[in-house]
């Protein structure tokens, strides 16, 4: 009798390994853009957390002003291995994971373009952010052979071409592979909105994210080839005794790199923040009880972003001794890029006025993405002015305003989007009190943190130093607590999606907002219900 039980058991056991398995497969081999949506969504999650893991040891790092918890060597490894991941590795994944997920049902479509081209795009990501991390992970088991490069994220000449760590050559692959992913995840999006578009969704009534993306992929289609010719002169030059950017070596020298670099480099700005942009256009109307407020405007006011976004490189190279006549086109161009970023912001604000906003977890990231984009734009906009940044350039006040977009826009919106359409991502319903939670330690952890920056850098503190002079202790160590107020909301974050995920309510209605059941509904939710109907009526048949 016993044995009968077991050899149940063991059939029951290994049918439900086969099961597994060709899961596993179908996973691998999948070309479905919802599957492939949400990998690259799981994808960008796991690698910003290991990128905010840098910046929490970093900022530990920094609590005191000598180099007690990290040798300078580590302090600069970890620097650039938190910059590149946060930069290739998190944000862009996450903003092409929404936009392979939500395009088709947006513009009507049945799937993307070139579903195997999704596919490819997505598996050379993995391989990409392994080769970028390999020096760390070395580390970490004792193999010290590998160690992260101490260039930052910018791979300065000729600082790159002297350095002997072959590291270095595996992460120059691994972001020329996610070049390579990049630019086909871009052509994919280009493509489907192009000819896959219904008939009945007009240039007219396209919306605002799909808008912002078209920009985008144009943008990744101009700039990226040129970071992929750079990165293999870079490792030529590194070896195989070419001279791109060697000194004196007949080529263009360390000043080619920079000007490629941030041909690349500045452009790689819009591209993460024209989708956080159309993302806040999209949502926030909904929460406001009205239709977006200028939906012409912002669709222009776009596309001139991302025509303005190629002609302002060389301020990132005001300190470099080029022509003052060069110089001044280049500011104006970059104070003139800031009228159609205050456009979009105005409209956001017109959107809310004399509404009936409703304070939801979506709409609250909404708002705080707006108050952190007008302080991280005005401070940009003073950048922009060769007098200022002469005075602040290599300073934390650049460090307050990146991450002040960065972190206080692109992210918040993407939060916001996150909380938005979670219940289409998963079929179930968050705990809202903990959303709130979320946006709130993060909103206060965000102005703590990036406006001390700001402070920090006025005084004239430069970047990228681990150590620092003792009378800045007192403000980094507030800068420190903001940082991990941050990191501890993520937390919040993170336990609310697992539950939510597992044992969440289910979502009863494709009307989660309560937007009205058909008028109101925008076309993503529709098609929601859509697929909501095709399952439980699949399930009746099945039963």
């Amino acid at each position: 009798m016993q044995s009968d039980v077991d050899s149940v058991s063991q059939s029951t056991d290994g049918k439900t390994v086969r099961k597994q398995l060709r899961r596993g497969v179908r996973l691998l081999t999948s070309t479905d853009h919802t599957v492939l949506g949400r990998l690259y969504l799981v994808f960008g999650i796991a690698a910003g957390l290991w990128g905010a893991t840098d910046a929490m040891l970093l900022r530990a790092g920094l609590v005191t002003p000598g180099s007690d918890v990290w040798t300078p060597e580590t302090f600069s490894g970890l620097f650039t291995t938190h910059g590149l991941t946060m930069l290739f590795f998190f944000a862009a994944p996450v903003i092409f994971g929404i936009a392979i997920y939500f395009i088709p049902p947006l513009v009507g479509a049945d799937d993307l373009a070139f579903p195997r081209l999704t596919a490819a795009a997505f598996w050379l990501l993995p391989v990409a952010l392994l080769l970028t991390r390999a020096g760390l992970l070395a580390n970490l088991v004792g193999f010290e052979a590998l160690s992260p490069p101490m260039t930052g994220w910018t791979f300065y000449v000729p600082m790159s071409t002297n350095m002997t760590n072959p590291d270095l050559d595996l992460v120059l692959i691994g972001i020329l592979l996610n070049a390579i992913s990049t630019i086909l995840a871009a052509i994919n999006v280009l493509v489907t909105v192009f000819t896959e578009r219904a008939e009945t969704v007009t240039w007219a009534t396209l919306d605002s994210f799909t808008w912002s993306m078209l920009t985008t992929s144009g943008l990744v289609l101009l700039a990226f080839p040129v970071l992929c010719a750079a990165s293999v002169m870079l490792l030529l030059d590194r070896n195989f005794d070419t001279s791109f950017f060697v000194p004196g070596g007949g080529g263009g020298g360390p000043l080619l790199w920079q000007h490629l670099f941030w041909f690349f480099g500045h452009p790689e700005v819009y591209i993460l923040v024209l989708p956080p942009m159309g993302l806040l256009s999209l949502i926030i109307p909904r929460f406001s009880g009205r239709k977006l407020f200028g939906f012409s405007s912002v669709v222009y006011s776009t596309l001139a972003i991302g025509v303005l976004s190629f002609g302002v490189w060389a301020h990132h190279m005001f300190a470099t001794g080029i022509d003052p006549r060069i110089r001044a086109s280049f500011m104006a161009i970059s104070l003139a890029i800031a009228v159609p970023s205050a456009v979009k912001t105005f409209d956001w604000i017109a959107t809310m006025w004399g509404g009936a906003v409703r304070l939801t977890a979506p709409m609250l990231f909404c708002i705080g993405a707006i108050g952190t984009f007008v302080i991280g734009g005005v401070t940009g906009v003073f950048l922009a002015a060769i007098p200022v940044d002469l005075l602040y350039h290599g300073t934390y006040y650049v460090v307050g305003h990146f991450h002040l977009i960065l972190v206080g826009t692109i992210v918040f919106a993407l939060f916001a989007a996150c909380y938005y359409w979670f219940p289409i991502l998963t079929g179930k319903m968050y705990n809202t009190q903990l959303a709130k939670y979320h946006f709130w330690l993060s909103a206060v952890g965000v102005v703590v943190t990036f406006n001390l920056f700001l402070v920090i850098g006025m005084l004239g503190l430069p970047r990228r130093m681990a150590t620092y002079p003792p009378q800045f202790t007192l403000l980094h160590q507030f800068a420190t607590v903001g940082a991990f107020l941050i990191g501890f909301a993520q937390v919040i974050w993170l336990w609310n999606m697992y539950r939510s995920v597992r044992h969440g309510p289910a979502i009863e209605t494709a009307d989660v907002w309560d937007l009205a059941e058909t008028e109101s509904l925008t076309r993503e939710w529709r098609w929601f219900r859509t697929r909501r109907e095709s399952t439980t009526q699949q399930n009746q048949h099945n039963e």
